[in-house]
């Protein structure tokens, strides 16, 4: 269990350093609209740092799909929310964002819900049914569980995308976004679970067969693109520190449920351990609800003994 948390650790710190170096690629690019798929393709792939930070979240993808062999996904998504507050730390060093309090709040409630999915970790034991890691999911079930939340997470981005665009509106921070993104990755990280299970004790040649003829690869296309294009898209708009943060929490609760039930796992028995997983998974959600839905507007600027209600006049 412990080799899963580091490992996890280490997938935290490969997404975030490839988030923030695509952040910083993707200001010196012209707007990117996933309406027109060819254009930003050609775009990014233009940027050698925006390639650089592709490179390094690929890297964090193969780290991710080793943590899903060795942890349940309740303790693996609840260490991965970790990395939010990496995250957040190297958007203020590396792109000068500077979080607000909500978001430094939800900072500080993020590390008690990593330190609580931690502590309700066991030892693996074979009696220990709250951390056996589940093998297999049943194709129906979990294809029942991802299309329809892989087509609101579309239509909630389009919809989000439309709107902003509108005059006169009152500018977004980017949590609609986050919530769709993190829809398709949470559609994305089951289908890992489903890929590390098919790919556990045996190489890639072996399990290729098996691999094409189930799901999950296809699923893992399909999230893939659509995330290439909406999480560039969303990131470009809006602040990584706040664009991250919700998607991860939005992915990790998603994949917890859905996951869970999926692939057969069980939450602890111990009450303790139960309670702690549990809560751990309850502060991630109030992650979500502390983060601000509209970017707060800058004070006018006053001159030297003007009072500050005149100058909001």
């Amino acid at each position: 269990m412990i080799l899963g948390v580091a490992v996890a650790l280490l997938a935290n710190a490969l997404y975030s350093a490839g988030f923030v170096l695509e952040k910083r690629a993707l200001a010196a690019l012209p707007a990117l609209d996933p309406r027109r798929p060819l254009h930003l393709v050609r775009a990014l792939a233009s940027s050698p740092g925006w390639l650089l930070g592709f490179a390094v979240l690929g890297l964090g993808f193969g780290a991710q799909l080793k943590v899903y062999q060795l942890l349940p996904i309740a303790a693996a998504q609840g260490v991965f929310l970790s990395g939010t507050v990496l995250l957040i730390a190297l958007s203020a060093v590396a792109l000068g964002e500077r979080p607000g309090r909500r978001e430094l709040l939800a900072t500080g409630v993020i590390l008690l819900a990593l330190l609580a999915v931690i502590g309700s970790l066991g030892d693996g034991g074979a009696n220990d049914d709250g951390d056996r890691v589940g093998a297999a999911a049943p194709v129906l079930p979990l294809l029942a569980v991802c299309l329809p939340c892989l087509g609101f997470g579309l239509l909630l981005f389009l919809a989000s995308l439309r709107r902003a665009g509108r005059r006169h509106r009152r500018s977004s921070s980017g949590v609609p976004y986050g919530v769709a993104l993190g829809l398709l990755y949470g559609v994305s990280s089951l289908a890992i679970k489903g890929t590390s299970a098919v790919l556990a004790d045996r190489s890639v040649t072996a399990a290729l067969p098996e691999l094409v003829r189930g799901p999950h690869p296809w699923l893992l296309v399909a999230t893939g693109a659509a995330g290439l294009a909406l999480s560039q898209t969303a990131l470009q708009r809006h602040r990584a520190s706040v664009i991250v943060p919700v998607t991860t929490t939005v992915s990790s609760i998603f994949t917890v449920v859905a996951g869970t039930v999926v692939f057969g796992e069980h939450l602890p028995s111990d009450p303790l351990r139960l309670a702690l997983r549990l809560g751990g998974t309850a502060l991630a959600v109030l992650v979500l609800l502390a983060l601000p839905r509209h970017d707060e507007p800058s004070p006018a600027p006053t001159r030297q003994g003007e009072p500050r209600h005149a100058a909001a006049h």
